[in-house]
């Protein structure tokens, strides 16, 4: 089926995907240094690997204005020797909860880092490989974008969470990710959906809202429209669907047409 869309919402979904695109580069750099590093350390140990990843990310989260607003390195349970429960997290200065003053390299700079439990025993302690932003790249070995939702673990805040594996030959010895705040988000792309005629309403891969210029969608919620789920497979090329779609806009019964924000999951729904 031929779908029409008007230049005005292409343009739109490209914008948002050049806005996400360079996050994925950095993420994807990140993950390749640290790949890198740990590649033929017979015994890796958090106390070396967590400068190393604090120099990674210091850069982007001090940065003013920057989406990035926590970033790090989260080791697979048993895979640092000193550490069998590792968060090598770092928060910008906008984050408040949880945080860790700055010294050192940090120091000055506003960037801090989170106080996480690590000991399975305390009542505090939270299993990361349970959460969605582990759990869907730890079994696809691809980049996955988590929310928005209410991230407990670090701010409290409506966050979007991109988090890819980091592998050492066919081990998974963790994920390098990113925390970016759905109110940065919307401070740098509402202003591009309201250059649509439409309303138009931003999901991630699973309908949820990330936002939308329809004040009657809130962010974090799920959009229920018949055929948005299948359309939404459809774009990501999962198994069982037609991959060769993915780039094309789709329409939903209800005449509503999903269009794809280049390969960053993100969908546009007009």
């Amino acid at each position: 089926m031929t779908v029409t869309v008007d230049v005005a919402a292409l343009q739109v979904a490209s914008r948002i995907a050049s806005t996400i695109d360079p996050v994925f580069a950095t993420v994807d750099a990140w993950r390749d240094a640290l790949a890198a590093r740990l590649t033929g350390d017979p015994e890796p140990l958090a106390r070396e690997l967590d400068p190393a990843v604090e120099r990674l990310v210091h850069d982007d989260l001090a940065h003013p204005g920057g989406l990035i607003t926590g970033a790090g390195f989260v080791a697979a349970p048993g895979y640092l020797a000193d550490a069998p429960w590792h968060l090598a997290w770092w928060l910008g200065s906008a984050a408040a909860l949880s945080l860790a003053g700055g010294t050192g390299f940090n120091a000055g700079t506003g960037v801090r880092r989170l106080i996480a439990v690590s000991d399975p025993d305390s009542e505090q302690f939270r299993d990361y490989t349970t959460l969605e932003w582990w759990r869907v790249p730890a079994r696809t070995g691809t980049r996955h974008l988590t929310g928005p939702y209410v991230d407990y673990l670090c701010t409290d805040d409506y966050t979007v969470t991109i988090t890819t594996p980091v592998t050492v030959g066919d081990e998974l010895v963790g994920l390098v990710g990113v925390d970016l705040y759905v109110a940065k988000l919307e401070e740098e792309l509402l202003p591009v959906l309201a250059e649509s005629a439409r309303a138009c309403t931003l999901v991630n891969a699973s309908g949820r809202i990330v936002l939308s210029t329809d004040p009657h969608r809130a962010t974090g919620a799920l959009l229920r429209l018949d055929g948005l789920p299948e359309s939404l497979a459809l774009l990501r090329g999962v198994e069982g669907t037609d991959a060769a779609g993915a780039a094309a806009p789709t329409v939903l019964p209800d005449g509503a047409v999903v269009v794809p924000c280049g390969d960053t999951s993100l969908a546009l729904v007009l």
